[in-house]
């Protein structure tokens, strides 16, 4: 009988604990989606101060097959750290497809991340997980670093050059 009665206590004191434990959870997630939203709010915000914090003085070349085109490029540390990587000579890149909207490759090395939530349009140039050099040519919405902005461009001009499978890509800078 006394451990039929210690077992009862027992499984009280853990329902107990597990149901506090349920709503320090509750309260937590609360807490989460709260900052969470606050943090979608200000991400929003940053994002549309970034596009206007391109550095037009500083530009790219993008070379893929017959088409060249000009970026301007976005004022953080993972432009720098790419800037620095292309200072004595071309990177070239092997770009391959990813779900039909962007074209991709590693770049072999982490670059500093810039995250914001971003609403990509054809032209956009981005890095993914530090470590992946985007062109968009296609629209997409993800936590990504923006890298730069191909001038006048449009989806159709994009797909033209890059093509439908893998695409040898060189990036360098505009010595303008």
């Amino acid at each position: 009988m006394k451990a039929l009665l210690i077992c009862v206590l027992f499984i009280v004191a853990l329902m107990t604990s597990v149901g506090y434990a349920g709503v320090k959870t509750t309260q937590e997630s609360k807490a989460y989606i709260k900052t969470t939203e606050i943090t979608e709010e200000t991400t929003a915000h940053n994002v549309s101060e970034n596009k206007e914090e391109v550095n037009t003085d500083m530009k790219m070349t993008i070379k893929a097959g017959d088409a060249t085109f000009t970026a301007a490029l976005e004022n953080n540390s993972s432009v720098e750290a790419l800037k620095e990587i292309m200072k004595d000579k071309p990177l070239t890149l092997d770009m391959s497809d990813y779900a039909n909207m962007e074209k991709g490759a590693d770049l072999g090395k982490t670059l500093p991340q810039n995250n914001v939530h971003m609403n990509t349009k054809p032209g956009d140039i981005i890095l993914y997980q530090g470590r992946t050099l985007v062109i968009y040519y296609d629209t997409n919405s993800w936590s990504l670093t923006p890298i730069g902005r191909i001038e006048n461009v449009n989806a159709d001009s994009l797909k033209k050059a890059l093509g439908s499978g893998n695409v040898t890509v060189e990036f360098s800078l505009d010595t303008k």
